[in-house]
């Protein structure tokens, strides 16, 4: 029976009592996740970091996920390094062998009250033995007979040395022989001729069974020698598509292919190899946390030998030898991979959702769009969706999501590379600023320098296609990132030479009463990008739609199993959850909405949107002031002193329900105007960039300028406001 290192208590075969179970730290020497008991505290080494957070190894081959949800401070602002030694709490292990990590904040072994070894279900102190009890005995012998640590050193007091005890040995042996000898003779001491087992071959028999204690260097050496046939066999190793590796487990092979990552863990170094079938990652072992075949980079063709195994449910090779490949054999591995590239990037073609003739006629740039998200999936490349956060936003963003996910999974034999390679990330509004741009390309030259990635594709949806994001554009090109931008919007002329793959419609192809939008176009994307899904995503057109969504999506969404009223509850519901934490992405709450919820999720969510929309509607209409001016009338609303700025809705949001409640058809104009900024929702097509410039003329002291062409958003110095104010409403009466 133990006693805890805490308080004393009995605590049966352990060395902690419950209450005392998260003032310890355990040292992990198991050799899997099941060995992990929950709350505990575990000492861990940093392995890399992803998007979503910190992978801990916790022994070799037991690795968790620290979430950055867990974290007390933001992921990026972490200083831990790969092989840095820290402190993590285990909330639990999932069926899958994924370990669950919560952050801890005592990062020394002083700050705990104690310290375990933890062995399989055994616990013991560190300066114990793994089987102390056998060692404290054996311990206690050598000390009584002065034996020494070398066994072939005589002993001072007796006088006797290893080989007299081996000689000893031997002789009980041989004794012990000649007893079942003799017993054998009583037993009837004869062969058996019936089973042709002759006397001498018992003899030999015998001698055999002693030789291993007297037996003489010679025949050790002989029996060292003989040949392996299977180690020295000269056959190659026939070369097995990584895409096959599931179906080899255990065996040896080889494959040869193009390292396409690099990272280096507490444990082995981890090369992600890929050949025209698929990645899979490569184990090599030098010693802890020591980078193995060091010259081995990103980008060269190499050929692997090594076993293949299951680690924690997904195929991993561990390498035998690990070689880099040049002349024609690094120009074959390339042209195989080029071949499956243009043969596996490029859809087929593209049929629109819905046979929307607008879609149809982009159907070059949308199949542009398709072949690079599906060539940045075949050569491991992240991805990275930008979309606002908005409804509409969220739906196009969702559609890609839903497409690419599965290209993933099938590429990459780890369960968790969608994480790694797929990031959707909102924007506030629907630019691609500075501000955006800076973050994204700190957090990829992280990702390139600490962990080996490529640099990522960028897939700008319903952002990047305005003057107004030119400059983070341009940030993206300058370290040569590839961007593709998909707007519904007619894009500004300055922006198409910009990016790499720009789908937009020019100014004639948007005709009649109805507009294209973002998430209708993009959910045609998707189907080209992935056409197995194409059946997920047949709602998805008519839930992007504030109003008046064209009759072909709500038919299609319909046939889905989607009525109006259900079109309407998820656009709601989407609509809440885009404002609260608008920065992330909200993968799986969003997925659940659009792809998975039975109709209880997104009935809950849309009742508190039009709880709230309501609430602050009526507020607002009260203190809307109207106004008319050359014909045109105005409704005018104060948003610093009539909205709750920093509460659902938004104040773009809320102005839209405005004024689709107001407008009665005739020349009508709702201006929202805040501290520096205002908004403007005309009934006409009225270009806001043409109001801004008009307005800049009539209060030149003001610094009027547009900031979102989509949002209707104009800025200007708030020492104008009033100023400003005027100077709208004159140019836009004058639009009309």
């Amino acid at each position: 029976m133990g006693s805890c290192i805490i308080c004393g208590t009995d605590v049966g075969g352990g060395r902690v009592c419950d209450s005392h179970q998260e003032d310890v730290v355990f040292d992990f020497r198991g050799n899997s996740p099941d060995g992990l008991v929950p709350s505990r505290f575990y000492r861990g080494v940093v392995d890399g970091y992803a998007e979503f957070g910190v992978f801990i190894d916790l022994a070799p081959g037991v690795t968790g996920l620290l979430h950055r949800s867990e974290l007390d401070r933001r992921l990026d602002s972490l200083d831990w390094e790969p092989g840095d030694e820290v402190f993590v709490q285990v909330k639990g292990v999932r069926d899958n062998g994924n370990i669950d990590l919560a952050w801890s904040i005592r990062q020394n072994d002083r700050e705990f009250r104690g310290v375990l070894v933890q062995e399989g279900d055994g616990e013991r102190l560190p300066d114990e033995g793994p089987d102390d009890g056998d060692e404290t005995e054996q311990s206690s012998g050598d000390a009584e007979t002065g034996a020494s640590d070398d066994r072939g050193e005589p002993d001072a007091e007796s006088g006797s040395s290893a080989d007299d005890d081996a000689g000893a040995e031997s002789e009980d042996v041989d004794d012990a022989s000649r007893e079942a000898g003799d017993e054998a003779e009583d037993d009837g001491g004869f062969a058996d001729d019936e089973s042709g087992v002759e006397d001498d071959e018992s003899e030999d028999a015998g001698a055999e069974a002693v030789e291993p204690v007297g037996a003489s260097d010679d025949e050790s050496e002989s029996t060292d020698d003989e040949p392996d046939t299977e180690a020295d066999s000269d056959e190659e190793p026939e070369r097995v598509p990584i895409a096959t590796l599931g179906d080899v487990i255990g065996e040896s092979t080889r494959i040869d292919g193009e390292v396409v990552g690099v990272r280096q863990t507490g444990g082995p170094t981890v090369f992600e190899v890929s050949d025209e079938t698929g990645v899979v990652d490569v184990a090599a072992f030098v010693e802890p946390g020591v980078r193995a075949y060091p010259d081995v980079e990103v980008g060269d063709a190499v050929r692997v030998d090594g076993e293949v195994e299951s680690h924690r449910g997904d195929v991993q090779v561990e390498s035998e030898a690990l070689v880099l490949l040049d002349g024609e054999e690094a120009e074959a591995v390339r042209r195989r991979l080029a071949e499956a590239l243009t043969d596996e990037a490029r859809p087929e073609g593209l049929q629109p959702l819905a046979g929307d003739e607008t879609v149809a006629e982009l159907a070059d740039g949308l199949l542009d769009a398709a072949e690079a998200v599906r060539r940045a999936v075949l050569e491991s490349r992240p991805i990275v969706v930008r979309h606002p956060a908005t409804a509409d936003g969220y739906v196009a963003g969702a559609a890609v999501e839903r497409a690419v996910l599965p290209l993933i999974r099938d590429e990459h034999a780890k369960s968790d590379a969608e994480y790694h390679y797929f990031t959707r990330r909102p924007l506030d509004e629907p630019v691609y600023g500075m501000d955006a741009a800076t973050n994204d390309a700190t957090r990829m030259l992280q990702d390139r320098d600490r962990h080996d990635e490529k640099l990522p594709l960028f897939l700008l949806v319903g952002a990047g296609s305005t003057t107004e994001s030119a400059d983070g554009i341009d940030l993206l090109s300058v370290y040569g990132v590839d961007a593709v931008v998909v707007d519904a919007a007619v894009a500004d002329p300055e922006t198409r030479d910009a990016v790499d793959t720009l789908v937009s419609p020019e100014l004639e192809d948007v005709g009649g009463d109805e507009t294209l939008s973002t998430g209708a176009l993009v959910a045609s994307l998707a189907s080209a990008i992935n056409d197995e899904i194409r059946a997920d995503l047949r709602h998805l057109p008519a839930v992007s739609y504030w109003a008046d969504a064209p009759e072909r999506y709500v038919n299609l969404a319909r046939d889905a199993g989607y009525d109006a009223e259900r079109v309407a509850e998820l656009r709601e519901a989407v609509a809440l959850e885009a404002y609260y934490q608008s920065y992330q992405d909200k993968r799986e709450l969003i997925a659940d909405l659009l792809f998975s919820d039975g109709g209880n999720l997104a009935a809950h969510v849309s009742e508190q949107f039009r709880e709230k929309l309501e609430t602050e509607i009526e507020t607002a209409d009260a203190n809307v002031v109207t106004e008319a001016v050359d014909g045109v009338e105005f409704a005018l609303l104060d948003t610093d002193g009539y909205t709750h700025r920093y509460d659902f809705p938004p104040t773009p949001l809320l102005l839209d329900d405005l004024h689709r409640r107001r407008a009665d058809g005739e020349p009508f104009a709702t201006v929202g105007v805040g501290t520096d900024e205002l908004y403007v929702r005309t009934t006409a097509d009225v270009s806001v960039r043409d109001v801004a410039e008009r307005a800049a003329e009539l209060a030149p002291k003001a610094d009027v300028a547009t900031a979102g062409v989509r949002e209707g958003k104009i800025e200007f110095l708030s020492g104008e406001r009033d100023a400003v104010e005027d100077a709208v409403v004159a140019a836009v009466a004058e639009s009309f």
